[in-house]
C-alpha cells in the first residue's frame, strides 16, 4: 500500500544538507552514530563532531556549553537514555535557560522490538511534555522526519523529536507543509476524528478505510507536534464530528492522548477514547508481533471509534 523507508536515515541525510549550509551545526553522539545515523554527518564533519561516549548525562550538558557559546546543537542517541538517564541535566542546563538544543532520540516505543524492556520507552514523550520551554515533536514518516529536522533547527531553542527503529509507512508528500505547532488533516471525515502521531498515524489512516467499509466516515489527523498542541485543529475536529479516537506508540498516560482529552475535556467536551500502550513495560519480540500484543493496530482503533461514536 506505502513505500518503506527510514526515519532515521532521513534524519541522518538533512543533517549532512544542513551542515554543508550552517557552519554552526554541530553534532554530538553517545557512542551510537551507526544507530541513530548520525554517523552521515560525522563521516562528512568530523571536526564538528563529538562522540561523547556512554555517559549520556554528559553529553547533555556539553550541549549545553556549545549552545551557550553560539553553536546550534543536535545531541542524539537512543530515546530510553535519551531522556530517562538525562533528565536532570535536559531540565537544568537545556530547558531552564532556554538553550538552542535539539534532542533527537530514535529506536523509540516498542517497535524497538528484539532489544526489549530495556531499550524500549513508552514514557520519553511525557518526560518532555512536562518540561517548561520544551517542545516536542513526532513526526509521521521519513519525508515529514526530514522537514522536522530543518523546521526544529531554524528555531531557536530546545525541542525533543522522537523516531523510531524500524522502517514506517511513506504517507506524507514531499510538498505536504509542515509547520511546528500545526496539525495536518489527512483524510475528512464527518462521523469520527480519529487523531494520531508518529507510526499509528498510518494505523489510523487504515482503521478509516476499514471503517468506510462499514459506512463510518472518519477524519484522519496527523499530529506531529504534541507540544505545543494544536489545540485550534483539535477542537474544531470535536466541533465536526463529536467523537475523538487518540492514537500512539506511547503511554496512554500522559501522552498524546491526555493532551488532546484535557483540552476536549476544558474547552469542548466530547467522547474520547485513548488507543496506545498501557501502563506496564515492553518486551523482547518482533516489532508487528508486539504492535498487536500491545494492542496498536487497525482494528483496536476501529473498535475504539465505534465506542466513542454510541457516545455521543
Amino acid at each position: 500500500m506505502w513505500e518503506m523507508a527510514s526515519q532515521r536515515v532521513a534524519f541522518g541525510k538533512t543533517l549532512v544538507e544542513i551542515g554543508k549550509e550552517n557552519p554552526d551545526l554541530v553534532l554530538l553522539g553517545a557512542d551510537l552514530s551507526s544507530s541513530t545515523k548520525t554517523s552521515f554527518f560525522e563521516r562528512e564533519f568530523p571536526e564538528r563532531f563529538f562522540n561523547c561516549g556512554i555517559a549520556e548525562a554528559n553529553m547533555m550538558g556539553v550541549s549545553a556549553g556549545l549552545a551557550a557559546s553560539g553553536k546550534v546543537v543536535v545531541a542524539s542517541t537512543f530515546a530510553v537514555f535519551a531522556t530517562g538517564r538525562c533528565y536532570d541535566q535536559i531540565r537544568q542546563s537545556i530547558a531552564y535557560p532556554r538553550l538552542n538544543v535539539k534532542i533527537v532520540a530514535s529506536h523509540a516505543g516498542i517497535t524497538v522490538g528484539g532489544d526489549g524492556a530495556s531499550h524500549q520507552t513508552a514514557e520519553d514523550i511525557a518526560l518532555m511534555k512536562v518540561i517548561p520551554n520544551m517542545r516536542v515533536i513526532v513526526p509521521a514518516d521519513a519525508v515529514e522526519t526530514g522537514k522536522a529536522v530543518r523546521a526544529i533547527i531554524e528555531e531557536e531553542g530546545p525541542f525533543y523529536m522522537r523516531m523510531g527503529r524500524s522502517d514506517v509507512p511513506t504517507i506524507t508528500k514531499e510538498d505536504d507543509p509542515f509547520e511546528i505547532g500545526k496539525a495536518t488533516v489527512m483524510r475528512d471525515g464527518s462521523d469520527v476524528s480519529l487523531i494520531g502521531t508518529g507510526i499509528m498515524v498510518s494505523q489510523a489512516l487504515k482503521a478509516a478505510e476499514m471503517l468506510r467499509l462499514e459506512g463510518i466516515e472518519a477524519e484522519v489527523i496527523n499530529m506531529s507536534t504534541l507540544k505545543p498542541l494544536d489545540e485550534e485543529t483539535t477542537i474544531r475536529a470535536a466541533k465536526k464530528t463529536g467523537a475523538v479516537v487518540t492514537t500512539e506508540e506511547h503511554s496512554v498516560i500522559f501522552g498524546l492522548g491526555n493532551s488532546v482529552a484535557i483540552t476536549l475535556g476544558e474547552k469542548y467536551p466530547v467522547p474520547v477514547k485513548r488507543v496506545g500502550i498501557p501502563d506496564r513495560f515492553g518486551e523482547s519480540g518482533e516489532w508487528d508481533a508486539l504492535m498487536v500484543k500491545y494492542g496498536l493496530t487497525p482494528e483496536n482503533i476501529v473498535s475504539a471509534a465505534k465506542e466513542v461514536i454510541k457516545q455521543k
